[in-house]
């Protein structure tokens, strides 16, 4: 069979494929509704954010008077050492509290998964209780606390200002922890720790071979959620602050009563592109956990 018979063959069998494609269905109205509403949505959320970022780059005295586009507003951070030092508190702070909002989440979260039982449903219950109580009255109940055991009973540790900023933002970021690790774990099964166990490893090496490793997707996103939640950590910080270390939130609250100016949105700027690097990293580690993923944001919305 000649080349040129090959060919006629071979179109003549893909017509009848190509004619047996179904036409394209039309969007009905209700779908083309329903789209531009969500696109609505969107702007309404994003609006504000999409705001703050464009006047970053404003060269007016202040905030909202729109002067010029520039980086006049960037390059005064280098020049403010009260704004250098509000950053740098809210940097290591909330780097602190994400290291103790991770090794109490982590060890909280194997225990209730490995070791079940009713004392897991009230210590879940506790976990929400923690979740939704108002900052306001967590941040009440910090002050007097954090006096009591400073002056009161001389443990001075309590009377530094980042040692009280940490420990104020990992309350919530805990039990945020504690729900990602236990949802990580409790999708996996115990078969692997129980062979470390039989083949007579030490429980703590089985505990950092085999656990740690399975539950690791989930640490590490919690440690990257939690730092992300205690840099937006405001109204505990405005209560338990001392002189010399105030974050940035609560810089920007008394930086309200002279104005707002641009070096403000500038600031906020870089944190939005510092969440959001966060952010992505989260989503990179819980898609290279495989299907725990769904399973951990099932949990975090209450599923």
């Amino acid at each position: 069979m000649t080349q040129t018979a090959t060919e006629t063959l071979l179109r003549q069998n893909e017509q009848p494929a190509q004619k047996s494609r179904p036409p394209r269905a039309k969007r009905s109205w209700s779908d083309i509704a329903f789209g531009v509403w969500g696109v609505l949505v969107m702007l309404f959320l994003f609006a504000p954010i999409i705001v703050i970022v464009v006047y970053s780059f404003n060269t007016g005295r202040l905030l909202v008077s729109w002067d010029g586009f520039g980086f006049d507003a960037f390059l005064t951070i280098l020049e403010k050492p009260a704004i250098q030092n509000a950053v740098r508190v809210s940097l290591v702070t909330a780097l602190i509290s994400a290291i103790i909002a991770t090794a109490l989440g982590t060890l909280a979260g194997i225990a209730m998964a490995r070791h079940p039982g009713k004392w897991v449903w009230w210590f879940l219950g506790l976990l929400l209780l923690v979740s939704v109580t108002p900052e306001i009255v967590d941040a009440v109940a910090l002050l007097p606390f954090m006096v009591f055991l400073g002056q009161d009973l001389g443990m001075s540790i309590f009377n530094d200002g980042i040692v009280r900023l940490s420990i104020g933002s990992s309350l919530f970021a805990t039990a945020v922890v504690s729900y990602i690790v236990r949802a990580r774990l409790v999708g996996q099964d115990a078969n692997l720790e129980e062979a470390s166990s039989d083949l007579y490893a030490k429980p703590l090496t089985t505990f950092r071979r085999i656990t740690l490793a399975l539950a690791m997707p989930a640490v590490l996103a919690g440690f990257l959620l939690a730092f992300t939640l205690s840099l937006d950590n405001t109204i505990i910080a405005a209560f338990v602050q001392v002189s010399g270390t105030t974050p940035w939130p609560v810089y920007v609250l008394s930086a309200l009563r002279s104005g707002l100016r641009p070096e403000i949105a500038a600031v906020s700027t870089i944190m939005l592109l510092l969440t959001l690097v966060a952010l992505a990293l989260v989503a990179l580690v819980l898609k290279r956990a495989g299907d725990s993923a769904t399973q951990i944001a099932r949990t975090m919305t209450g599923g």
